[in-house]
């Protein structure tokens, strides 16, 4: 059995549908089991799942709070998750501000990667994506500041810019490396011509982007692969499908009348149900199991070779994904999942068209 802690009242409770259990649990435990891997071949070392900071600057809905955010964060690293991924985007700049608050005292502790992208003003327009390394010098410098540290640990470009050439991108990057502002950089969603590209400049030490059992693009593209030859770690954003694996949303009334997902879609009414169908069956090979159906998706994607980086707004839910990354799936297992989640089985786009069009350039 792979239950979450029970951790009292101070959690809110998990959304109907979703199967909880609780059990004796030695938070301690977890941290000295919960395993620190090679992320890419440069010598970054991070904790086996991580932690996707995005939904708590209401992306997906009303926030938890500043107080269950703050207590949230800590736990995860009272967990052993070391590894925190935010982007000035989330907010913009909000969410970045809350790791300085969270976990600065914590900072010696945490491997903290942040992304920059659009071309923001300082009070958090959006403007168009600028790869150029002038905004690259501008853009570090803020999330510095709004981090309240003085390095970023892995530092990613959040869509490639389609108007600079990505060697200049590349380029303006490796001399924030230099100047010991930035130790590692990567790049989220690109295609594999363009890791390749960019490798060639200097060495990237990760790819972000989207995998989950209802997202497996990277797999057959060539992404993954090309990846894997350069020796470049895979961190994989949305693993639980953005909620949807977990089994808690069974439709719009799972989600809060603001929630981002609305558009998305996978979450469209014409859509919805189809996708509820598939992950029922994955509840039921999660149950056979003895797991939730989100600890078995996330369970997948590792297997994939990826570090996993979930996101959720409260510690009853990080404590179930964090369970997660001690389950080992069988050879049967993976393939009893990939035949219940199949591709074509899967209604709707994981974006609208506009946006992946900025999606593996």
């Amino acid at each position: 059995m792979y239950p979450v802690k029970d951790i009292g009242a101070a959690a809110a409770p998990p959304s109907p549908g979703r199967r909880r259990e609780q059990f004796r649990f030695d938070i301690g435990q977890l941290e000295t089991r919960m395993k620190r891997v090679a992320l890419g071949s440069q010598g970054l070392t991070v904790s086996a799942q991580g932690f996707g900071a995005m939904s708590m600057s209401g992306v997906y809905g009303e926030s938890s709070g500043e107080k269950e955010s703050i207590a949230t964060l800590n736990l995860a690293v009272d967990l052993g998750i070391n590894f925190f991924d935010t982007a000035e985007s989330y907010g913009p700049f909000e969410n970045e501000r809350l790791m300085a608050r969270a976990l600065g005292h914590r900072r010696d502790e945490i491997v903290l990667a942040t992304k920059f992208g659009l071309d923001f003003s300082d009070d958090g327009r959006p403007g168009p994506l600028d790869g150029r390394p002038e905004h690259i010098r501008r853009a570090v410098e803020r999330s510095l500041r709004h981090l309240g540290t003085d390095v970023i640990d892995l530092y990613y470009m959040h869509r490639v810019d389609p108007n600079t050439p990505i060697e200049e991108t590349i380029g303006g990057m490796a001399e924030l490396v230099a100047a010991g502002k930035v130790r590692y950089i990567g790049l989220s969603e690109v295609s594999a011509a363009t890791i390749r590209r960019a490798h060639d400049v200097h060495p990237l030490t990760a790819i972000q982007s989207e995998l989950s059992l209802f997202s497996r693009d990277l797999l057959v593209n060539g992404i993954k692969e090309t990846m894997d030859e350069l020796g470049i770690g895979l961190v994989a954003y949305s693993p639980i499908g953005r909620g949807l694996l977990s089994g808690s949303i069974r439709g719009a009334a799972d989600m809060d009348p603001d929630d981002s997902r609305r558009a998305l879609p996978r979450f469209a009414p014409e859509n919805i149900a189809a996708n509820v169908a598939l992950v029922d069956r994955v509840r039921a090979i999660a149950e056979s199991r003895g797991a939730t159906p989100a600890q078995v998706a996330l369970a997948w994607v590792a297997a994939q070779g990826s570090v996993p980086i979930p996101g959720t707004k409260r510690r009853g839910f990080l404590t179930e994904n964090a369970v997660a990354a001690e389950i080992v799936l069988t050879g049967d297992e993976l393939s009893a999942l990939e035949s219940a989640v199949t591709p074509d089985a899967v209604r709707g786009a994981r974006y609208t068209e506009q946006q992946l069009a900025s999606t593996n350039r």
